[in-house]
């Protein structure tokens, strides 16, 4: 009746796993009951949980992926103390299998629920602003794709409670990934919640792309895009190109461990080395989904702090692109050492190194951009700059593992952990903070607290280059990853000071939150009337401050890249306007309701309870079924009322 379900899935002898569930379970019931408490039920499902606002979505993306983070940095954080302590004599707090589980969900968390949401996030609520229009193509397939996503977050966090996690890395390689090496449950929670997540990432990608492909403002031409929306073009087209094969690759492996198939395994004609081939096929491409829209918002971000246009626009679009085609050419170089061939790993070497000629041509542009300029050093400007010092050296230590000769020597060691995370912290992490800082007014409609943002981000720059320098010297001493015990104790001063990065990068966090509470304790005394605080060029700056759910009373009319910008040099941004009454979608809870089956569905598929499983497969089948043939869609929003909410604007940026 329950599968392999039973009391002993409950981890009721270690301590870390139970006091950590413990601690979560108490801090839900806090929130749960505060929201009790003031009477929040009804906003939240009203203003929140049912919306298809983009805006609103956006907002949520950012929130799973920050509460992530925190889940995520607390793995980073257990791992390098462990590895600082449990050196000769010492065996550390870790014990083996629990350490390979941690550093299983760190990567897979910080992939997939913290990057990906946070740029889903960021581009859900930037891009139809920017592009001038009202909402995403499809609304309401943008809140399953997100509920979808939190549906993964929460299948991956119940792994702490009921069975356990994999113990495969992130990457979850066969053979070790398959039936015989990991005859439990933690493989299928890998699975099963990547497989949901991945469904709604590819579902907001389809979604992301059409409306950048048909929704645009009157007059905004391709090249009059603002470079955020190039970027997510490319980021999504990505997403749209690869993710499917992920989705494959893992079903192929849940059918080896259910069916007894033997696509993945040495006998019966499988192969293990093609899942590797297929996991990096996405996996590359991976790397540029979550980079291009941190350029993007490094793009928007120096050529509003520096006071001018950004230079060379087309150089960036075309540079752009270049990456999303190249990004597929280059998935070799992660295994140089498979025994390919001179001639294979030559090619791969090569396209790898000609990648990184784009990426260039964007950081000269930023550089010029800030030349001559009017640079303000607020966070947003701070995090660009930063990112610019960080990722030039991420990128200089990923062209000499293009190199195959070097790659063979400094394979598998934490050599490649600490590129790794140079260009997914310096580039993709830093673009999110920069974007978070940056268009924080717009989404609440107050600044954060310009002074904690900065301690927070030299907490951050220099936590980062503490805990990872040490690795590049760590991997050319032959230092392997993956370590719960470091055998060489000539290591471990460098392993502490990595250490001490760690808690550094921490410090930042916590400064992080100070922020934001003191942001929203002052929140009075920094509101953002006028709707643009940074005096910006795009268009999400021409609206009020948080946007009205119609997002603009009037389409705009483009006529150059910087629209706003323009806008305001000819005193359009200030003019009355006649109204029209605007219709919006309705709210709907077919994304929640989708959500909550499809966890059931996950669970279900992970605990082998398969007629459970079915019932919540059709349930979904119903729920869509049942909204997709919905009459009641949109509701209108008076001329009176907009007239009302824009006037009340025009007279603030009066």
């Amino acid at each position: 009746m329950l599968g392999r379900l039973t009391w002993d899935a409950i981890p009721f002898n270690e301590p870390i796993p139970l006091v950590t569930s413990a601690v979560l379970g108490i801090i839900i019931l806090a929130v749960f009951g505060l929201i009790t408490l003031k009477g929040w039920w009804r906003y939240l499902w009203d203003e929140w949980l049912t919306s298809v606002d983009h805006k609103r979505i956006g907002a949520m993306y950012v929130l799973l992926g920050l509460i992530m983070l925190l889940r995520g940095f607390s793995d980073a954080i257990m791992m390098r103390s462990q590895q600082a302590i449990a050196i000769g004599a010492s065996q550390g707090y870790l014990p083996p299998d629990h350490y390979d589980q941690i550093f299983s969900a760190h990567g897979t968390i910080m992939i997939f629920f913290v990057a990906m949401p946070l740029v889903v996030g960021m581009m859900n609520f930037v891009v139809p602003l920017q592009l001038g229009v009202r909402d995403v193509a499809f609304p309401v397939l943008n809140s399953v794709s997100f509920w979808l996503t939190a549906s993964g977050a929460l299948l991956i966090n119940a792994s702490l409670v009921i069975g356990n996690f994999a113990r495969t890395g992130w990457m979850n390689y066969p053979p070790l990934s398959e039936l015989a090496f990991s005859p439990d449950v933690g493989v299928d929670y890998y699975l099963w919640s990547l497989q949901i997540s991945g469904v709604g990432t590819l579902l907001a990608g389809i979604n992301m792309v059409t409306t950048i492909l048909k929704l645009r403002a009157p007059g905004m031409t391709y090249f009059r895009m603002p470079v955020f929306c190039w970027t997510a073009l490319a980021s999504n087209m990505l997403i749209i190109a690869a993710f499917p094969v992920l989705t494959a690759t893992f079903l192929m492996l849940l059918l080896d461990r259910n069916l007894g198939m033997h696509f993945f395994t040495n006998d019966a004609g499988g192969s293990a080395m093609m899942y590797v081939n297929l996991f990096w096929i996405w996996g590359h491409p991976e790397v540029y989904i979550l980079v291009l829209p941190a350029f993007g918002v490094f793009s928007e971000v120096v050529a509003t702090f520096s006071g001018k246009a950004l230079f060379g626009y087309r150089s960036m679009v075309l540079a752009t692109l270049a990456i999303c085609v190249l990004s597929f050419t280059v998935w070799l170089h992660h295994f140089f050492t498979m025994g390919a061939g001179a001639d294979v790993n030559a090619f791969f070497g090569i396209m790898s190194m000609i990648i990184a000629v784009p990426t260039g041509v964007k950081i000269f542009n930023w550089l010029f951009t800030m030349f001559h300029g009017r640079v303000v050093f607020e966070p947003p400007m701070l995090w660009s700059i930063g990112f610019m010092v960080t990722f030039v050296i991420g990128g200089m230590t990923g062209v000499l593992l293009a190199v195959p000769p070097v790659d063979f020597v400094v394979h598998n060691t934490v050599f490649l952990v600490a590129h790794f995370h140079n260009v997914i912290i310096g580039g993709v992490l830093f673009g999110m903070m920069a974007g978070y800082n940056y268009w924080f007014p717009k989404v609440f409609g107050f600044t954060l607290d310009a002074r904690w943002g900065k301690a927070s981000f030299w907490c951050w720059f220099l936590g980062f280059y503490l805990a990872f320098v040490p690795l590049y010297l760590l991997g050319l001493m032959g230092m392997p990853r993956r370590l719960q015990h470091i055998p060489d104790p000539t290591w471990e001063p460098l392993l502490w000071v990595a250490e001490l990065g760690s808690v550094v990068i921490f410090i930042g966090i916590l400064c992080q939150a100070a922020q934001l509470y003191v942001s929203i304790r002052t929140r009075v005394s920094r509101r953002d009337r006028t709707g643009d605080p940074w005096n910006a060029r795009t268009l999400e700056w021409s609206t009020a401050s948080p946007p009205p759910p119609y997002n603009f009373a009037v389409m705009p009319n483009v006529e150059t890249i910087d629209a706003f910008w323009e806008m305001k040099e000819t005193g359009q941004h200030a003019a009355r306007q006649t109204y029209e009454p605007i219709e919006v979608p309705r709210n709907t809870p077919m994304g929640l309701i989708t959500a909550f089956f499809a966890v059931i569905i996950g669970f279900c598929g992970i605990w082998h309870i398969w007629w459970l499983a079915v019932l919540g497969l059709l349930a979904v089948v119903v729920t869509a079924a049942i909204f997709g043939w919905s009459e009641h869609r949109e509701s209108e929003i008076s001329a009176a009322e907009i007239s009302r909410i824009e006037d009340a604007r025009l007279r603030a940026v009066g």
